[in-house]
């Protein structure tokens, strides 16, 4: 690597003293040398990567190679069996001190634009012919000496270390159980997409860091989770993952791409290892997005949008989760949606939102329930030919949200917010770890008056049943259960009784299968809404009894509870 090094450089030497003095004065330091089958040499004076057919498998920096013999920097989609081969390579675009290299596929093209001195590359990639497809990904497979820690933004420590697979029994997909019980799983080191700050691997003398201002390329609404850093089970590779369209955690995201799509600019980040470092580094380039450097029309034609949301009730929609998604898009939750660009927000307690810097083009704005003041709402909120123009604002006002007569409702078990927060072994602050589910209770009974949310378990899956008793309502009229599930994962099915009486279920046959719960997802996964009709008939005038009776049951996979709700219409 090191004969790469001044090689490079040293080309870069011979070809800037024979330019005349006016343009070496005008030339960036950063370089770019092919030399030959397929092979490419680029970096600036603090790191260099040599980029192959298919891998970058070498990267120096600070005195060292860094990716040593793990695999090195790649793009791929829908798996390891389509990684993009390089067919060629040239700068494109340069400036005094940068200059944009960019490496063309079949697929599209990968850009790196690299300035002197800077510890890294911003980098992008333009859609030319992906197919219909689910995960498309770049990242870094690099040494796990340098690398033994990883960092997102909820979780830091030492990454396993390889010996540790070698004396555990794996369970399920990338999940091994220790001998002492407790499970190793990839699966850990997932997080919300629109939360992550940074992530990354580090060690004593160097990280490696994806810093993602803006987000509006990535597919999925405020609950989008994706794996971001792991093992590599195999080969003890240090895998920093930067998954632009991801489904790790979703049951339906397949998307086709307009030619011309782009996915970033983000900051690949190179520093001594300082978490501190990378969080400064973090936090500056997100108040530089939406970047000015990148010379990009349709990047640039940005505009923004706000309103109020009220609902029918008179109440402000306090706390709400806002989304602009795709226009008049009925068929593809929000979660799912992924083929554009994206944009998320949260009302304040006025119920007010606003967005900025909102590529131009026509939105559909969505709107549902976040708990807090609003946490009974069980409704969404959505106004398509949402208008964005370039440097103005929509001032979209006072918008109505239609909810229902809380005055009607006979109880309500969780608040109404996409999420399993409030409910027994819920934690907010660790939402992943495999086998969580398993320690709910097959058997529970809740007493509406005198249970509260802890007495309920934020996941089901043993078989048993969980008992609900309610005092009769004051009269007698037909009703809708809502069953609010914050995620769901094939495998275990229930019956839903009323007095004995069958009124719904929730089982494969009907829903797909979002991976979440045998994921190790335990706040979120992706959010299903079901809805079953009670007749007046039902009901008994004494003391009613709803049952949730899991009638078949595989090990890790049931559902999320968001929320149930029985309602008299």
């Amino acid at each position: 690597m090191g004969g790469f090094k001044l090689l490079s450089l040293a080309a870069l030497a011979s070809s800037t003293l024979a330019a005349p003095l006016e343009e070496r004065a005008k030339q960036p330091k950063s370089f770019f040398k092919g030399i030959g089958n397929s092979t490419w040499v680029i970096g600036n004076d603090v790191w260099n990567v040599t980029q192959n057919l298919q891998y970058a498998n070498k990267l120096w920096y600070r005195g060292k190679d860094r990716v040593g013999q793990a695999v090195g920097h790649y793009v791929s989609y829908n798996g390891a069996a389509s990684d993009l081969k390089w067919l060629s390579a040239s700068v494109v675009d340069e400036g005094t001190d940068w200059i944009n290299i960019k490496f063309s596929a079949a697929e599209g093209d990968m850009h790196w634009v690299i300035y002197d001195g800077l510890h890294g590359s911003y980098q992008y990639f333009v859609n030319h012919a992906l197919p219909t497809l689910g995960e498309f990904r770049t990242l870094w497979r690099l040494d796990n000496v340098s690398f033994p820690n990883a960092r997102t933004n909820v979780k830091d420590g030492p990454l396993p270390a390889l010996a540790e697979y070698a004396i555990s029994t794996n369970v399920q997909d990338e999940t091994w159980q220790k001998p002492d019980g407790t499970f190793l799983t990839k699966y850990d080191w997932s997080s919300n997409v629109r939360d992550n700050d940074f992530h990354g691997v580090y060690g004593e003398e160097v990280g490696s860091w994806y810093l993602n201002p803006g987000k509006d390329y990535f597919n999925g609404d405020h609950l989008k989770q994706e794996l971001f850093v792991h093992r590599e089970s195999k080969t003890g590779d240090a895998v920093q993952l930067n998954m632009i369209h991801g489904t790790h955690y979703q049951a339906v995201s397949r998307d086709v791409f307009a030619d011309g799509k782009v996915w970033g600019p983000w900051l690949w980040y190179l520093n001594d290892g300082s978490k501190e470092d990378a969080a400064s580094r973090a936090a500056q380039e997100e108040s530089a997005w939406p970047y000015k450097w990148y010379n990009d029309k349709a990047y640039q034609s940005r505009g923004k949008v706000q309103g109020r949301l009220l609902l029918s009730d008179g109440r402000p929609a306090a706390g709400a989760a806002v989304f602009l998604s795709d226009n008049n898009n009925s068929t593809i939750s929000t979660l799912d949606q992924g083929k554009d660009f994206y944009y998320t927000a949260y009302a304040d307690a006025n119920g007010k939102f606003s967005f900025k810097d909102v590529r131009t083009g026509s939105y559909a704005l969505q709107a549902w329930g976040n708990g807090g003041a609003i946490s009974d709402v069980i409704t969404n909120f959505t106004q398509n030919n949402v208008e964005i123009r370039k440097g103005d604002t929509t001032n979209l006002k006072d918008l109505t949200w239609k909810v229902t007569d809380k005055s009607k409702r006979i109880f309500q078990i969780g608040a109404f917010d996409r999420k399993t927060d409030g409910f027994a072994l819920a934690d907010p602050g660790k939402p992943f770890e495999h086998g969580r589910i398993s320690k709910a209770p097959g058997n529970l009974t809740y007493t509406v008056g005198s249970s509260t949310d802890k007495d309920w378990y934020f996941g089901q899956s043993a078989l048993g049943t969980w008992s609900v008793n309610f005092p009769a309502p004051k009269t007698t009229a037909a009703s809708k259960l809502t069953v609010s599930l914050a995620g769901f994962s094939q495998g275990s099915s229930c019956d839903i009784l009323l007095n004995d009486v069958k009124i719904g279920n929730i089982t494969s046959a009907s829903l797909l299968n979002s991976q979440d719960t045998y994921r190790g997802a335990t706040r979120n996964g992706e959010w299903r809404l079901l809805e079953f009709p009670v007749g007046a008939e039902t009901f008994k005038n004494a003391t009613n009894k709803l049952d949730i009776k899991v009638t078949r049951t595989t090990q890790w996979r049931g559902w999320l509870w968001d929320s149930l709700v029985l309602d008299q219409i």
